[in-house]
C-alpha cells in the first residue's frame, strides 16, 4: 500500500506562515502525497510551487464552522478555483442540518458545486457533532447536492475521525462517493485502520511521520 497517495498533506492553522506552506509543498513533492490542503490565502503559493507536478492543491471553504452565508462560501470558492485549487473541502451549515433544515443545507452545498464545476468537491459533515442518523442524512444530502466526497471532520471541533464513522459513511454512500477521514490521524496504524474501514482519502498534518512509519512497517514485514 502506497499510503502517501491517500494523503492530503494538510496545514490549516491560522498562524501558518508562507515559509511553512512552502515546506508543506516540499514535503508533498518529496513523499508523493496526493495533495496539499491549505487555507484559501495560500492556494496561489502552492500552485506556483507545485506547477507541472502531479500533486493537487486543495483548499477549504466556509472553514471551520460552516456558518457563513452561502454567498460567502460561493465567493471563497470562486477565488480559490481562480488561484489554482483542484479540490474544495467545504463545511455546510451543520446547525441548519441539526435543526432539520435539510433543503437549505443541500442548497448551500449546491451553490458551491455549481462554481467548483469539474474540480473535486468534498463536504465536511463534522461527525463529532452529529448523531448516527444525522450523519447518514448529511451524507445523503451531500450526494444529492453533487458532492464527490464526504469527509468526517475539520479537525477544529470537539473530535476527529473514527473508524466507526468512516464505516458508517462508506455504508451510506457505497461506491458512489469517496470518503475522506480527517482529524486526529497521527499514526500509520490509525491511517491504515481508516483505509480498511472504507476511507479512500486521508487528511493529515502528521503525514511525514505516518509515511515513515509505513516504510518501517514494510521493512519489518519483509
Amino acid at each position: 500500500m502506497n499510503i502517501a497517495r491517500y494523503i492530503d498533506h494538510t496545514l490549516l492553522k491560522p498562524d501558518a506562515t508562507e515559509k511553512q506552506i512552502i515546506a508543506l509543498c516540499e514535503e508533498a513533492k518529496e513523499y508523493g502525497f496526493y495533495s496539499v490542503c491549505v487555507n484559501p490565502i495560500w492556494v496561489s503559493v502552492c500552485r506556483k510551487f507545485l506547477l507541472d507536478l502531479p500533486i493537487k492543491v486543495c483548499s477549504v471553504v466556509g472553514f471551520p464552522l460552516g456558518a457563513n452565508l452561502s454567498l460567502i462560501k460561493a465567493t471563497e470558492t470562486i477565488w480559490a478555483i481562480r488561484d489554482g485549487a483542484d479540490e474544495i473541502d467545504m463545511v455546510p451549515n451543520i446547525g441548519e442540518l441539526i435543526s432539520g433544515g435539510f433543503y437549505s443545507c443541500q442548497r448551500d452545498i449546491e451553490q458551491v458545486r455549481r462554481i467548483v464545476s469539474k474540480a473535486v468537491l468534498k463536504v465536511i459533515i463534522e461527525t463529532c457533532l452529529l448523531t448516527d442518523e444525522e450523519k447518514v442524512k448529511a451524507c445523503r444530502i451531500a450526494e444529492l447536492a453533487g458532492a464527490d466526497f464526504v469527509k468526517t471532520s475539520t479537525g477544529f471541533s470537539s473530535g476527529g475521525a473514527t473508524v466507526e464513522d468512516v464505516r458508517l459513511m462508506r455504508k451510506t454512500v457505497g461506491n458512489r462517493l469517496g470518503v475522506k477521514a480527517a482529524g486526529g490521524i497521527k499514526t500509520y496504524k490509525m491511517a491504515k485502520a481508516m483505509i480498511e474501514a472504507g476511507a479512500n482519502r486521508l487528511g493529515c498534518s502528521n503525514s511525514v511521520a505516518i509515511v515513515r512509519e509505513a516504510m518501517e512497517a514494510e521493512k519489518t514485514d519483509k
